[in-house]
């Protein structure tokens, strides 16, 4: 699913790399916690996978895609269609109904313009959701509605890969756990690969594989 070999990446301005990660896989199917200490590279690396960076070194393939090569559109659109993100401030547009920040997601990942309304529906259920709540606008939900709906958001392409930035920090532990549940269960509904990102390394045991960035910082990239 993911394949990085020999890749740096250094902030504009800074002389030493945040990013130094010399050979790093994942498979299909992988349920991936992802922790360190804030300014650790966590999100800096998510949004390399995710084409919204490009490193200065090294190859970043995404489902056998070498996204480095790929013009920023193309970029674009292939986040849009093979991945779905949840992030920590949720990233809804308030002022929007709950079903047009759904379908703007199904938008933007182009294949599925059309995408059908029972598919927003069964997602909607699967989360504990009344349908009732399409028709409110985002900003009217709680906070643990609007992050089920950042849920249904990030789902609704059939992603193959779903990418959590911090997505419960603002959760009590017994929310926490069970959103994470939710999410691994729609996870493998759904037969996406899941990239989870925290500092908070207590979460890992709901995770079948832990990774401490700081590991893969700690090998050089070969000349």
């Amino acid at each position: 699913m993911i394949q990085l070999k020999n890749l740096q990446y250094t902030w504009p301005g800074q002389d030493n790399p945040i990013l130094t990660i010399k050979d790093w896989q994942l498979s299909q199917g992988d349920r991936v916690f992802l922790y360190g200490s804030s300014g650790s590279g966590k999100s800096t690396l998510l949004n390399i996978l995710a084409g919204l960076l490009q490193p200065q070194q090294g190859s970043v393939r995404v489902l056998d895609t070498e996204i480095t090569t790929l013009g920023a559109r193309a970029r674009d659109a292939f986040r849009a269609r093979h991945m779905g993100f949840i992030f920590q401030q949720f990233n809804l547009l308030s002022y929007l109904s709950v079903e047009t920040n759904i379908q703007l997601a199904a938008h933007f990942g182009v294949k599925n313009r059309s995408i059908s309304p029972d598919r927003i529906i069964e997602l909607m259920q699967q989360l504990s959701l009344g349908e009732q709540l399409l028709s409110q606008k985002a900003g009217q939900l709680s906070v643990g509605q609007q992050q089920r709906v950042a849920m249904v958001r990030a789902l609704i392409n059939h992603p193959q890969i779903i990418i959590a930035d911090e997505p419960t920090s603002a959760l009590d532990s017994d929310a926490r756990d069970e959103f994470i549940e939710l999410l691994l269960q729609c996870a493998d509904n759904n037969q996406s690969s899941v990239i989870f990102v925290s500092h908070d390394k207590s979460l890992a045991s709901h995770f079948s594989l832990s990774i401490n960035i700081n590991d893969l910082n700690s090998l050089a990239v070969s000349s």
